[in-house]
């Protein structure tokens, strides 16, 4: 506790090492090995969730915009590569509740026991939550059980979970001209009881961890900053198990 704290740039350039030799995907898969061996392994089923992660704000024309959402790179910037550098090729633009949002999102599955993140996936905003559920689910969960809100509900996913021997907690959606009955409303509010702890991941990255908005570019950077801020989500939340072990 005596030695000294690096500073910024020492922290950069070690982030940047760990980066260029693809090592966090490694540490995050390193330190739930521990978890397990302290006997905090997956349990009581899994909960999924995203979060829309904010990065600065792109003032790109509408036809530079379209040549981003084809995978292409406009001209203009493939000949200023000093401007190309401080341009986001990968981030993208999404609506929520009717709002506008841009960036990228990150995807995790907590297990409901402990609330520790066992998966993650990072996308671009407007992949729909729905299509990363498959590289989410955590088959060494010692319960059966998957939660997660409406997004995530339709007949093929309910049937792939049920084939792969799921029990699927998602909740049920309402339709036009076809709102929920009583009964399911209840059972969106019973299921909620258990899904909702996903939420106290992101909300300690807002009240703890600086907040939720990325200032690195590319889906790389952006990739290894989360992955990061999850493994220190782990570590903070096991220092919080061990203390409620030790009282």
């Amino acid at each position: 506790m005596s030695d000294e704290v690096p500073d910024a740039t020492t922290v950069w350039l070690f982030r940047k090492q760990l980066i260029e030799q693809g090592l966090i995907e490694a540490l995050f898969e390193q330190f739930d090995g521990y978890l397990i061996k302290q006997g905090y392994a997956a349990k009581g089923g899994q909960i999924v969730d995203a979060t829309l992660i904010p990065v600065p704000k792109q003032h790109n024309s509408n036809s530079e915009n379209q040549q981003l959402k084809q995978g292409e790179i406009p001209q203009d910037w493939q000949d200023k590569p000093h401007q190309l550098a401080q341009k986001d090729t990968d981030a993208r633009w999404t609506k929520k509740r009717g709002v506008c949002h841009f960036g990228y999102k990150n995807h995790v599955s907590i297990d409901a026991e402990y609330g520790l993140i066992r998966q993650y996936q990072v996308t671009d905003a407007a992949v729909h939550d729905s299509q990363v559920l498959g590289h989410l689910l955590d088959d060494d969960n010692e319960a059966g059980s998957v939660w997660a809100d409406s997004a995530y509900r339709s007949e093929a996913i309910e049937q792939v979970l049920a084939l792969m021997g799921f029990d699927s907690q998602i909740h049920e959606r309402s339709y036009r001209n076809r709102p929920l009955s009583e009964e399911q409303q209840h059972s969106n509010r019973t299921k909620s009881k258990t899904r909702s702890k996903v939420e106290h991941v992101f909300g300690a990255w807002i009240m703890q961890m600086g907040g939720k908005l990325v200032r690195v570019i590319g889906m790389v950077r952006v990739k290894a900053s989360l992955g990061l801020k999850n493994l220190t989500y782990n570590l903070m939340r096991y220092t919080f198990l061990q203390t409620q072990v030790a009282d």
